[in-house]
């Protein structure tokens, strides 16, 4: 069990859960906090995510497990998919809270973060790396192997069972 309790978590919903259904299963998000706290010893988990009006059950449901959730205005392309780039707000917000945590864990595959990941290493911040699939991350993530941790063999631990 970790012994800091000061470390937060800043994931980046989309990322996290596309990768995660891409390998054939549902994340089972109050476990997957509870992981972060147990493992990583997180006391604050923000979760990036666009805002759909229709999906307030899933929001309130994710600030009952104990998630911060930073909402992103959604735009619908005309293929009638809905798109929140989160980018900005995940960056933006790992540095205000920077002065507030021990270490920060980020959950992504998303190569836009590598600039915010280096940081952190340099100053000494980052405490993981989770990436959702071992087999489809950015490549400009590799560098920081032994800070990655990746989620495929967690399945049995976190999949969401009705």
């Amino acid at each position: 069990m970790e012994q800091s309790k000061n470390n937060y978590a800043f994931i980046d919903s989309q990322n996290l859960n596309l990768a995660i259904r891409d390998q054939g299963w549902k994340l089972d998000s109050r476990r997957f906090r509870k992981y972060l706290e147990d493992k990583y010893g997180v006391s604050k988990a923000f979760i990036f995510i666009g805002y759909i009006p229709t999906n307030q059950s899933l929001y309130t449901s994710l600030q009952e497990y104990g998630y911060i959730l930073i909402f992103k205005p959604t735009l619908s392309l005309p293929d009638g998919n809905v798109k929140g780039n989160i980018d900005a707000e995940l960056v933006l917000h790992t540095m205000i809270e920077f002065p507030n945590y021990d270490k920060a864990v980020i959950v992504t595959g998303d190569g836009d973060f590598h600039c915010l990941v280096e940081y952190l290493k340099k100053q000494n911040k980052l405490k993981k790396l989770i990436v959702p699939d071992r087999n489809k991350f950015s490549s400009l993530l590799r560098k920081f192997a032994p800070d990655l941790a990746f989620m495929n063999d967690l399945k049995g631990k976190l999949e969401y069972k009705q």
